[in-house]
């Protein structure tokens, strides 16, 4: 099982990710507060801005103060060690 940092010391299952988005648009707010409403909002932000949202194929979202395109260099950098 291959693990993402996610920001202070969290870390996810990559093959459960399913997208990182940025938290700014209306449909993506509205996607976090369903899942708050649902109980799967996962705060991995430790109080810090919210700069991406992680949504897995479990249906939990992911609040991350990481950016997504920081998010996506580090799954780029773990794929690229696989091949090696």
């Amino acid at each position: 099982m291959k693990l993402v940092n996610i920001g202070f010391g969290s870390m996810i299952a990559a093959h459960r990710l399913l997208a990182v988005v940025s938290p700014d648009s209306a449909p993506v707010k509205r996607v976090v507060q369903e899942a708050r409403d649902r109980g799967m909002l996962i705060d991995a932000s430790y109080g810090h801005k919210t700069k991406a949202v992680i949504l897995m194929d479990t249906d939990h979202v992911i609040l991350s103060a990481v950016s997504p395109e920081t998010l996506s260099a580090r799954m780029e950098d773990r794929q690229t060690e696989e091949k090696e």
